[in-house]
């Protein structure tokens, strides 16, 4: 018997690599490029070291009284007498201690009383100084009244 001869299959490689690239580009176009995770700049708000909460209003307001009391934000501080202003030195301190955690500038607003003496403003701003304050105001009489 006569074997009958079959043709050589042979294996077209050529279309199988054509339909590679085509899913390859396929996949490609059709996913989303993953966006990698990066530092980002942040920066926290700093602290300072309290032993008692301190609420900061935007202004601190300093009033000085006829009687030559200090008010600062509605509390009275230290005596008529002290002319050092102990209290008011240690508050001011926290303050710009406070603000300068949060990069803000400590602002402080003098009210004097128009009968008040004048040594008496001379003592807080002495205070505001020794405390680090570099921004002081004056308020006006009509301002005051309001």
């Amino acid at each position: 018997m006569k074997r009958a001869e079959h043709p050589k299959v042979e294996l077209q490689i050529a279309p199988l690599i054509d339909v590679c690239f085509l899913l390859l580009f396929f996949y490609i176009l059709t996913s989303k490029p993953v966006v990698p995770e990066k530092d980002l700049s942040v920066s926290l708000p700093g602290t300072a070291q309290q032993d008692v909460p301190l609420i900061i209003p935007d202004e601190q307001r300093i009033e000085i009284l006829e009687s030559g009391q200090i008010i600062l934000n509605q509390e009275p501080l230290d005596t008529v007498a002290s002319k050092d202003l102990p209290q008011l030195h240690v508050l001011l301190k926290r303050l710009v201690l406070s603000a300068a955690a949060n990069k803000t500038v400590a602002l402080i607003t003098i009210d004097a009383d128009d009968r008040a003496k004048h040594q008496r403003l001379v003592d807080v701003l002495n205070a505001c100084s020794k405390a680090g304050v570099g921004s002081v105001t004056f308020a006006d009489s009509l301002e005051a009244q309001n």
